[in-house]
Formats: structure tokens, sequence, C-alpha cells
């Protein structure tokens, strides 16, 4: 295609990119308005091995997925319910918790969400708390230098509001639909890409020059108009 009708079709077309973008903008602008307010608090978990053994390293890494899973139990749950005295079920309670072994770090990630950013906070903190509790019991009656220290990395947690956030995912949706709109444009000139509308593309389809063509029905009713005027000869006056 050359340039002049790439040109065309961004004239004739253009309008349909646009409005999508902005439909797209103004949909995803108006679900983001609407939804609820989401908070999330992370804390970290730091589990070191008492002495810098390449085995005792390993053993803490791979302890860290086990760490991970016992954590997102129902009893530990329910007691971090209890403990930061908290109106949740424990099932509500552990579908809003995400815990995630960092084995890079020697950490544990766990993140909740909340409408409340204080809840948030709480419930990812208490669980924290709890956790390195119970291992700081456990690891008390081992060798000590066998021993894997768990503890809260800090415990001066903050929150961050996730949801929702309108402007961004209007932007998002302005770009999507833009995507959606050049896909409608291409697959409309894809479909008329069998008709001859110009007469470049009837000689680049045809392989011939084009002599003549015929003008349209608005061009002849111009033209005819043009050339019935009745013309004014000038008469002579009698003497």
């Amino acid at each position: 295609m050359t340039i002049q009708e790439y040109i065309r079709i961004i004239r004739r077309r253009g309008w349909i990119v646009v409005a999508a973008a902005l439909l797209a903008a103004v949909a995803a602008y108006g679900i983001s308005y609407v939804q609820k307010d989401v908070y999330r608090a992370t804390v970290y978990v730091s589990t070191v091995p008492a002495r810098p053994d390449w085995g005792l390293g390993n053993t803490a890494k791979d302890l860290l997925r086990n760490f991970a899973l016992n954590l997102k139990t129902y009893e530990n749950a329910q007691a971090a319910i209890s403990q930061a005295k908290l109106d949740q079920d424990p099932n509500d309670f552990l579908a809003n918790v995400d815990i995630a072994p960092e084995t890079d770090n020697f950490a544990v990630k766990i993140e909740a969400r909340n409408g409340d950013g204080e809840v948030a906070r709480q419930m990812a903190l208490t669980l924290a708390q709890l956790f390195e509790q119970e291992r700081t019991a456990y690891y008390a009656q081992q060798d000590k230098s066998n021993r894997i220290e768990v503890k809260v990395r800090s415990s001066a947690v903050g929150y961050d509001h996730i949801q929702p956030k309108p402007q961004v995912n209007a932007i998002a949706g302005a770009v999507l639909g833009v995507l959606l709109g050049i896909s409608l444009v291409l697959a409309l000139t894809w479909m008329e890409a069998d008709l001859l509308r110009t007469p470049a593309a009837a000689e680049r389809a045809l392989g011939l020059p084009v002599l003549a063509t015929i003008p349209t029905a608005g061009h002849m009713r111009e033209t005819t108009t043009a050339t019935s005027q009745p013309t004014r000869l000038g008469v002579p006056k009698a003497a």
C-alpha cells in the first residue's frame, strides 16, 4: 500500500480508533470508580542459619517452602484473629493472605489485603509474630550450632492502596481501546481489499494503465446541470 492509501484509511476510519480508545478509557474508569478500596501490607520474616555453613544454608532454603505452607493454615489464621482481636472468619482471613518463600534472601514474605489498611497491617504482622514465636520456641530445644534464627525483619510496617486506581486503569483501557480500534480498522480494510476503489489500485491489480474513469453520479449531475443552463442571446431591438 502507498502512503496515499494509508492517509486515506486514516481519514476515513481514524475516528474508529479514537472512539474505541475513549469508550475503553471511560469504561475502565467507571468500573474502577465503583470498586471497593483495598489496602495491602507486607511483612518479611528473616530465617538466618546460626552459622555460615553451606549445608545448613541449603537446609534453611529448603525449609522456607515448608514454612510458607505451614503458615497458611486454619489454626494459624484463627490464632492471629484471636491475638489481633479481628472480626473475621479464618477462611476469609486466609483468602486475603499470600505467603511466599524468598530463598535468595532467606526470608518468608507475608502479604495481607483488606479494605482497612490498619487491619491489613495487623493481619500480616500478627501472623509473622506468631510464626516467629513458634519457631523460636522450637529451635531453642535444638543445638545452638544447628539453629535457624527466625525473626520479623521489622515491625514498622505500613500499607499501600492497591485498589481502585481509576487513572491507571483508564490509561490502560485507552491503550487497549487503541489496539482494538486498529484491529477493527485493519479487519475492515482487509475485507475491502478486493475492491478497486482508486485508479492506482486498479493499475496495480490488473497491471494495465487506466485510460479513463466513469464519473460518480454526483459529479455527473453537477456536469449535466452546468451544461444544461439556457444561454441568453442578445436580440436586437427594432429600430
